[in-house]
């Protein structure tokens, strides 16, 4: 069979894989592609006058690489026919029969089609070289989708590189084989109180692994999505992690829409153990555990809430630290209710700009009202009472 002779081609495969990072295995598949590509241009540059090659008409061929001799091989599937109409997908019963008595139509065969050595050698290393970069690229770009799209909805750790417009570009760290890979952190998934200094580093929530051929970082990280605190509670609370404790619901305000109102967190906790406490689970000894989530949020207010399957009682924790005095459900079918506390816990209910209500709803997914009670009872008693008849005054 004829080589096409890529002296140091085992050195070259090393280097490659060393200075990008990448396993043999894809460089080599890089590689094989790119000396593809350079002979379906030689063929293009030799066939100017024809006008069949289409995008893929070259999808019969392949490049076979010989690290032991350092040449490849161009190798070519062909059917075999009685009549051939296209001598680069078929090929005649009676030549193949020549060398294999048993073969058959339809049939297929491999066969070497490597061009002479002078004529295309040059070509292909000229033409290769350049497509071999983009090949690499696009190898680099499969192998972190594969790799951390399993890592998907999970924390990973992250080190600021620089700033791009609004985001910030960082390395994350990954347990597979690329120790730090380029990641976006986005204006709006980024915190008020993040300090994004150079080198700074952070746990990050892998948002989402963008797919196909993307400039720039694939990876999407936040740090202001809820489930950043979720995966950092499971951290530090071993009972989430044996699911001794269940995170039932989660709501965030991690950008409030006024620069006056910081981040906060509202989470609602459960546990089917009648000797375990989930909310004090959640904030530990002394607050060793939460204060662990706060500072690594840069101080965000968090919550923590026993959940309750009465809806009542589930809506009056969601509004802690405020003491709810009576919970009205008006409209059960609507979800709306109706909340009475003392006229001094009514700011603590609303919470700054409407914030402790607006979370403890979205955490509920109850529409909350809240009123102070002696307003409310002097509302009722001065309504007057309906007018009613009896059938006999008619």
């Amino acid at each position: 069979m004829s080589l096409v002779n890529l002296p140091g081609l085992r050195d070259m495969i090393e280097e490659i894989s060393q200075r990008h990072n990448l396993p043999k295995s894809a460089v080599q598949e890089a590689l094989r592609e790119a000396l593809l590509k350079g002979y379906e241009r030689y063929r293009r540059s030799q066939s100017l006058d024809r006008h069949q090659f289409h995008d893929d008409y070259f999808n019969n061929f392949e490049v076979e690489l010989d690290t032991e001799e350092e040449g490849f091989r161009v190798l070519a599937t062909k059917t075999i026919v009685e009549t051939v109409s296209n001598s680069d997908r078929d090929i005649s019963l009676e030549d193949v029969q020549k060398v294999a008595a048993e073969a058959q139509l339809g049939d297929e065969v491999v066969l070497d089609v490597t061009p002479d050595q002078k004529e295309f050698g040059r070509m292909a290393a000229i033409q290769t070289k350049q497509v071999l970069l983009q090949k690499l690229r696009d190898q680099q770009r499969k192998l972190i989708q594969e790799e951390f799209q399993d890592l998907e909805n999970t924390v990973l750790q992250a080190r600021v590189l620089r700033f791009e417009r609004q985001a910030v570009i960082m390395a994350v760290q990954s347990a597979f084989g690329q120790p730090e890979v380029e990641a976006e952190l986005p204006k709006r998934e980024q915190l008020p109180n993040d300090n994004y200094r150079a080198n700074a580093t952070f746990k990050v929530y892998l948002k989402k692994v963008r797919e196909g051929s993307h400039r720039g970082p694939q990876l999407i990280v936040s740090r202001a999505a809820a489930g950043l605190v979720v995966e950092l509670f499971t951290v530090e609370v071993p009972e989430i992690e044996e699911e001794v404790v269940r995170i039932v619901a989660v709501s965030r305000e991690a950008n409030p829409p006024s620069r006056h109102v910081g981040p906060r967190t509202k989470i609602a906790v459960d546990t089917l153990e009648r000797d375990v406490d989930p909310v004090g689970a959640c904030i530990g000894a002394r607050g060793s555990r939460i204060q662990a989530v706060v500072n690594e949020l840069r101080g965000e207010k968090i919550d923590v809430i026993r959940w309750s399957p009465d809806p009542a009682t589930y809506i009056a924790n969601a509004l802690s630290p405020a003491r709810v005095d009576k919970v009205i459900l008006v409209n059960p079918d609507e979800r709306q209710a109706l909340v009475l506390v003392a006229e001094d816990q009514l700011s603590l209910a609303i919470g700054k700009e409407g914030q402790n209500v607006r979370l403890a709803a979205r955490l509920t997914g109850w529409k909350i009202d809240i009123k102070d009670i002696a307003s409310y009872k002097t509302e009722t008693e001065q309504q007057p009472e309906p007018v009613t008849a009896d059938a006999s005054d008619q």
